[in-house]
């Protein structure tokens, strides 16, 4: 299984912290987040894995080099912002459009079954499939609307809610999903502007799972992560 790493994070509303380091690099229960991620991967037999980075790569190339705990690294380093979806994209530069690729998010732990995403991709013969999970009484995510069989209906935007499913930030595609609608280097949301715009032409589907969720992009997440993984 391969993953990339979306790790270009500024940590705009956590500069008392990370002021210095990329967000995904701040230091959670002794650790910098990153590494949670990466542990992650690890407990799910990722082989490869691509940190999409810029604001300061040099502090995670050189905390983890390029290889952590047997996970292959590679990077691939912006030297402009190209959003969520551009930074994808170029990091799929040189995976050829057949392969299949599992995106996390870098400053975000969602302890989900990766190995389930992809073969429900396949049971499906899903364009991607995104990881979901039952949030309550929340306004920080927007919702994602499925059918009965898991299909991606819409989504919607963040609002207060009492219950929903959001998306948590792990999607499983093959390369050329991108490849083919994107020019490399293009700048463009992933949500927005291929997500959103998309979703009534490809075959998209949520697979809903349980297991810890946290979310450092806030203060208040942030302290709560350091709490929580403590123990």
């Amino acid at each position: 299984m391969n993953a990339i790493i979306l790790a270009g994070g500024f940590g705009t509303r956590l500069q008392s912290v990370v002021s210095d380091l990329p967000k995904p690099m701040a230091t959670v229960a002794g650790r910098p987040f990153l590494e949670w991620v990466l542990d992650h991967c690890l407990a799910h037999n990722v082989k490869k894995a691509i940190l999409s980075v810029g604001y300061l790569h040099e502090k995670i190339i050189e905390h983890f080099g390029y290889n952590y705990k047997g996970i292959e690294l590679d990077y691939a380093i912006e030297t402009e912002p190209l959003g969520t979806g551009g930074a994808i994209r170029f990091a799929l530069e040189s995976s050829e459009g057949e392969a299949l690729w599992t995106v996390l998010n870098g400053d975000t732990l969602f302890r989900s079954d990766l190995s389930a995403l992809a073969n429900f991709y396949k049971t499906k013969s899903a364009d991607m499939v995104i990881a979901l999970r039952r949030m309550f009484d929340f306004d920080r995510y927007g919702v994602v609307q499925v059918d009965e069989a898991g299909q991606v209906q819409s989504f919607l935007e963040k609002s207060y809610r009492k219950e929903g499913l959001i998306n948590a930030g792990i999607y499983t595609f093959k390369a050329d999903l991108l490849q083919s609608r994107f020019a490399n280097g293009q700048k463009f949301s992933f949500e927005k502007d291929f997500m959103e715009r998309f979703v009534s032409e490809l075959n998209f589907y949520g697979l809903v799972q349980e297991g810890y969720f946290i979310d450092i992009g806030i203060p208040e997440d942030f302290e709560k992560a350091n709490r929580e993984l403590l123990s």
